[in-house]
């Protein structure tokens, strides 16, 4: 199915050779369907379609819905007898239902855990089930929004302490201090802030969570997960805490940028130390600049500098991964799979995304992507 465009956003400059994430709208259903197309605009020729069609069940990230939503859309079209369903639960829930063999793909805002938590390693885990070690495959990117809604303030700079202040519960009100100190001349309401978050596992709880702790280590001492360990009320997915600040006077949240946009949020600028930075694609780009390949070979797991002081760089970034078996249980899955991976990270696929919220792959990041993807087997 064609999903509503959420209107242009502005070009993304992407600078270095990394990327980074974005997101879309939440619902708990699968979103593939069967498509009676033989051709398409954008993506998979006829020749990359696999024989006999198919169906692939995924689940994740609700962070890159709307964008897997457009891929799904233009592969069906381009790959007659074929449908993805796309479920988006969360990044945390997407993992659990991969390494229990209950989906052919995982979509998550983090990659596979390598360290011990409650006694596993995800990346581990993952490994056993498939048999073969598992990749973390980059091919959504974009950044996260500071989203607010506050009476009679357009303009709002947030600095990482402050931020970290709000969201531990430390700051409560919009006129405290600390926020008037960093935005001279705005008048600032005598009104409750209402912190709303993630209630479920989240990728985006878990990125944003490790720019407060790598930015303002002082203010912000619990350890970055993908369950939320600050204040405030608790919402399901991003489209759940969006809606809720839309309809929230003082309400502020962590969003991807697209669902922040979709909800005509207020967006704060970020002040890390080299001066405010407004969320545009030109000032993630700068950002991106900093990665590396944080995995070994296929695996592309990525590391993102949240605490960069670089002017005119937005901080506050996600990658959304799609998880594989690198060594497929079925290969008509497996198939499909690859197919289905070569479209969503083909540079028109990639192109399309930008008009949804999100950025596209940049070319070195692409071609390693189009490699692993070669890879699986």
């Amino acid at each position: 199915m064609k999903i509503q465009r959420l209107g242009l956003v502005a070009s993304v400059a992407l600078v270095g050779s990394l990327a980074l994430s974005a997101c879309g709208s939440d619902n708990n259903t699968g979103s593939g369907a069967s498509a009676s197309g033989s051709s398409s605009s954008s993506g998979a020729a006829s020749s990359d379609c696999p024989q006999g069609g198919g169906t692939l069940n995924a689940e994740g990230s609700s962070a890159q819905k709307n964008a897997i939503e457009e891929a799904i859309s233009s592969f069906q079209d381009a790959c007659s007898g074929t449908t993805v369903n796309y479920n988006p639960t969360g990044s945390g829930a997407g993992i659990k239902q991969f390494i229990a063999g209950q989906v052919d793909f995982a979509g998550s805002d983090s990659a596979l855990k390598t360290k011990p938590k409650d006694g596993k390693i995800e990346a581990d885990e993952a490994a056993k089930y498939c048999g073969s070690p598992a990749w973390n495959i980059p091919m959504v990117t974009g950044p996260i929004a500071i989203a607010f809604n506050v009476k009679g303030v357009d303009k709002l700079v947030l600095t990482p302490s402050v931020a970290a202040q709000i969201f531990n519960g430390k700051i409560t009100s919009w006129n405290d201090k600390a926020i008037a100190a960093v935005n001279p001349g705005v008048t600032l309401p005598n009104e409750p802030v209402k912190v709303f978050f993630r209630s479920d596992e989240s990728g985006t709880t878990e990125n944003f969570t490790k720019y407060l702790n790598a930015a303002a280590p002082k203010d912000w001492t619990a350890e970055p997960g993908k369950t939320w360990t600050g204040k405030g009320e608790g919402k399901p997915k991003s489209d759940g805490v969006a809606n809720a600040v839309k309809s929230t006077e003082g309400g502020i949240t962590y969003a991807e940028w697209s669902y922040a946009k979709d909800n005509k949020l207020g967006i704060a600028q970020i002040d890390n130390g080299g001066g405010a930075v407004e969320l545009t694609g030109e000032s993630v780009g700068k950002a991106v600049a900093a990665a590396k390949q944080d995995g070994q070979g296929n695996d592309l797991r990525l590391k993102l500098d949240y605490a960069t002081k670089e002017a005119g760089a937005y901080p506050i970034l996600l990658v959304t991964y799609e998880i594989v078996c690198s060594k497929g249980k079925d290969p008509k899955k497996t198939e499909l799979t690859k197919a289905f991976l070569k479209h969503f990270a083909d540079k028109q696929t990639q192109q399309s995304l930008e008009e949804i919220g999100y950025a596209p792959l940049p070319d070195e990041v692409q071609s390693k992507v189009e490699a692993a993807i070669s890879a699986l087997s």
